[in-house]
């Protein structure tokens, strides 16, 4: 999978040198340029020079937890739109909500499938070079998939990725009910296996971000069918 203007670069911080072998190896076969490294502190070296596709984040390492690092990235106005999939022995209920509520974008419990992996990376990467020449307005709030950005009556608002797809996906669907499958299916894709409870995270942040402006109204839970994007109650 090759980005928009040529070399795909991964950015993989793990500290088990077995699985940051096989990770550097698979990648690397799928036409990416893997960058390296084992703790925070060389992460956040890197990031400082590059602005990497897709970051492979791991929980445990040894200087800092990964959940601070991905707290930074998030914080970080340039990289605040890089995908960020989560790996870690974690694997219980709240753990993957604290993780995808600090930013991440995806939630990998080791040990995982290689090829699980792959198409979770490449799910990613496609959303990255996404059509992005429609702009969508409704109500003041204004979506520029050109631009990657979304204001209300000019004012920006900060958006994670997985946020500005899912806005995107109602705002092109007015009015419509989807199911939390039918989410997963079209904003995170039919290769990528995660629990439906994603999708209450990422609407939970999307409504926060949207609260400031007044918007949250507009994603609208439909008790026991799902949720819409409507300017009708």
């Amino acid at each position: 999978m090759v980005a928009p203007g040529g070399e795909t670069r991964v950015l993989v911080v793990e500290d088990d040198p077995d699985i940051s072998t096989m990770l550097e190896y698979t990648l690397t076969n799928s036409e990416c340029r893997v960058i390296t490294v084992s703790d925070c502190q060389h992460a956040t070296r890197e990031l400082a020079g590059t602005t990497p596709n897709l970051i492979l984040l791991d929980w445990m390492l040894p200087d800092m937890s990964g959940i601070e690092l991905l707290r930074k990235i998030r914080r970080d106005e340039r990289l605040r739109d890089v995908p960020v999939i989560m790996l870690t022995a974690r694997g219980e209920e709240a753990d993957r909500v604290r993780g995808l509520e600090s930013g991440a974008d995806d939630y990998v419990v080791k040990p995982f499938s290689i090829r699980e992996l792959k198409a979770r990376v490449n799910t990613h990467l496609r959303k990255q070079i996404s059509d992005r020449t429609t702009t969508f307005s409704i109500d003041g709030l204004v979506l520029d998939q050109e631009s990657y950005r979304t204001t209300v009556n000019g004012e920006l608002i900060e958006l994670g990725p997985t946020e500005f797809r899912l806005l995107r996906h109602f705002m092109s669907h007015r009015d419509r009910v989807f199911s939390r499958s039918q989410l997963l299916d079209t904003v995170w894709g039919t290769n990528v296996y995660i629990e439906e409870r994603t999708v209450d995270v990422h609407i939970r942040r999307l409504r926060k971000a949207l609260e400031p402006f007044d918007k949250e109204h507009l994603i609208q839970t439909v008790r026991g069918a799902g949720y819409r994007f409507s300017m009708r109650a």
